[in-house]
């Protein structure tokens, strides 16, 4: 007898948690993009500079940095207080936090005040990505775990496209982009009609009620500590290179258009990244699910890791070698099948090395000190040799990065087809 399909189980409701929670993940996705959608136009006006003026492009690494700053603290912040609270009404909380800071950042008419703006956008991001993770986790079966947190990671996938919708829209009109980032404050009331709290949930809170959410035991017992570590180190690798090579993906398309003499290079390079090598992304995403549960979660970053690795040169160098951009078409979006394919590893992977009373708390841990641990490799590394350094050049070195996450994989457990610690 054949086995039965692994959506055959899943009931309406956990249809409506991966629903719902996707949707708060693709609108996170969306705050975060929207910045290196405008930025081009937004900084040099803030600054009163040249476009392509050194500085420039040093605060547009900062604000990076900035970001995945501030998405640590709010990370850390808001998935403890997940499992303290209750999963709905922090889930609420962070997005009202993104929508409402990236909708005053309309307003904003000096630098700091977009980085201060940023860094209270990225606080909502990073939390309500924990929250939807350990959520999506525990409702869903250990048959269908792995997919269904491949399938809510991925649907940032429609947060970009809508970013790059959003971007070709306003075109030099970055308020309103900003202003458009309002709208999922709207969301909120649905999350807070339809979600529930997880039995699994409710349970710890009876038995482990001072403990729930507890950066001390996290932090303090060696099982769990290790897995946390190791797994904040593997997210860095992946978000160091996301903010840093795989966004490159639209300079790397403007450069080369720019090489070319195509007048149109502003939004070709845009339709490149935010649709093209986007959609690339979003099937990795998809993927990884599916992969993980045939290989294991460990050899699919493994496996993923390498790839990227080896494409970020071929991205790079290949089209203008061969003088062709149908072949930089092709090669973005596969290198964004596996560059950013692995980010639906974490969202699949961290819920399950962490119990319910820790595991919102140990995978906002793993993956938003990931952002704080790049955040210096986005104002200093990337920024420098952005700045110093042939586009290409710069990013090929700052792909090396992915091998990185080989070594912290050796030391992390296969959690694939095992059912969460309790």
């Amino acid at each position: 007898m054949p086995s039965s399909a692994w959506y055959t189980h899943v009931t309406r409701y956990q249809w409506l948690v991966l629903i719902v929670a996707s949707l708060g993940w693709m609108f996170d996705a969306f705050e975060g993009q929207i910045y290196n959608l405008t930025r081009a136009d937004m900084l040099p006006q803030l600054l009163q500079s040249e476009a392509d003026a050194p500085i420039v492009k040093v605060w547009g690494e900062r604000f990076l940095g900035i970001f995945l700053i501030g998405g640590t603290f709010g990370g850390l912040l808001f998935s403890s207080l997940a499992d303290r609270w209750g999963r709905n009404p922090v889930m609420s909380l962070t997005i009202l936090f993104y929508s409402l800071f990236s909708g005053l950042t309309a307003f904003a008419d000096e630098v700091w005040q977009v980085g201060v703006l940023r860094f209270l956008v990225a606080m909502g991001v990073g939390g309500e990505w924990a929250v939807g993770a350990a959520l999506v986790a525990e409702v869903f079966p250990k048959e269908a775990r792995e997919r269904a947190g491949g399938i809510f990671h991925a649907t940032s996938v429609g947060g970009l496209w809508l970013a790059a919708a959003a971007g070709l829209y306003v075109g030099s009109q970055w308020r309103t982009a900003y202003l458009l980032g309002v709208l999922p404050a709207l969301l909120v009331l649905w999350v807070r009609l339809s979600i529930k709290e997880p039995d699994s949930w409710k349970a710890a809170r009876e038995s482990k009620r001072e403990r729930m959410g507890s950066f001390r035991e996290l932090l303090g017992e060696a099982r769990w500590r290790s897995r946390a570590v190791l797994g904040a180190l593997l997210a860095m690798v992946g978000l160091a290179t996301f903010w840093g090579v795989v966004v490159a993906g639209q300079d790397i398309a403007a450069d080369y258009l720019k090489r070319a003499g195509d007048p149109n290079w502003a939004s070709q390079s845009k339709i490149a990244f935010g649709f093209v090598q986007t959609a690339g992304a979003g099937v990795g995403m998809l993927a990884f699910g599916p992969m993980s549960a045939r290989w294991g979660c460990k050899w699919t970053f493994v496996f993923m890791h390498i790839a990227a690795c080896l494409l970020t040169p071929a991205v790079c160098w290949l089209p203008t070698y061969f003088h062709s951009y149908p072949l930089l078409l092709i090669l973005l979006p596969t290198f964004g099948f596996f560059a950013q394919g692995i980010h639906a590893g974490y969202a699949a992977y961290f819920p399950s090395l962490f119990p319910t009373h820790l595991r919102a708390t140990g995978s906002g841990f793993c993956f938003n000190t990931g952002r704080l641990l790049a955040a210096p490799v986005l104002i200093w590394l990337s920024a420098w040799m952005k700045a110093t350094y042939d586009l290409r050049t710069a990013v090929t070195c700052l792909g090396g990065f992915f091998l990185l996450g080989l070594i912290f994989l050796i030391f992390l457990p296969e959690t694939s087809g095992q059912e969460l610690p309790e």
